[in-house]
């Protein structure tokens, strides 16, 4: 393993205490503390109700990252997605690779490697990835609507290196049926 400095622009202000990396606020906080907590809502929850919760806080945390990004930094179109995705990876989520992007189409394929939720509990059998799912989504149709599309669209996890016989985690995102208006 060879290890390098954080990519991130990482700021601490030294009267609070609070960082920030993008002009947004952060929390730096042990991957087991998170992954913990996560967990025990999830079973207080149940999955499947967690990740509903989940997806529409990070669709909606995905659409306002983007577009304070693209502002930021002058990015649109798929350059906005690839920026999200190399942003994720540099936090230590896992690394998320953009296999496949049509926004025309409203499509994408994005591959999952090192997932921070399969390092922290194993091969569980199960999709353990689901947090990260509203926000392929979120990022999509932010990016259609900051190009005035009304193409809307839906991501789903349809594997996770969690499960017997996969070694990395797929999302794909697609139009939702009556996105078209």
């Amino acid at each position: 393993m060879t290890k390098m400095a954080p990519e991130l622009p990482i700021e601490v202000d030294s009267e609070t205490g609070v960082w920030t990396t993008d002009a947004l606020p952060m929390l730096y906080v042990p991957r087991h503390f998170f992954i913990n907590n996560h967990t025990a809502v999830a079973e207080a929850l149940g999955v499947d109700k967690y990740a509903e919760i989940l997806y529409r806080a990070g669709y909606k945390s995905a659409w306002h990252w983007c577009e304070k990004e693209a502002d930021l930094h002058g990015l649109e179109g798929v350059e906005v997605f690839e920026h999200y995705m190399r942003r994720l990876s540099q936090r230590g989520w896992g690394k998320f690779v953009t296999e496949d992007i049509d926004l025309a189409a409203g499509t994408a394929r994005v591959r999952l490697e090192h997932s921070a939720f399969v390092y922290q509990l194993g091969k569980t059998g199960h999709k353990e990835e689901y947090m990260f799912t509203g926000w392929f989504a979120g990022a999509m149709d932010q990016i259609l609507a900051a190009r005035g599309s009304r193409l809307r669209t839906a991501a789903e996890q349809v594997q996770s290196a969690a499960e017997p016989g996969c070694d990395v985690g797929i999302f794909t995102v697609k139009p939702l049926p009556d996105a078209r208006g």
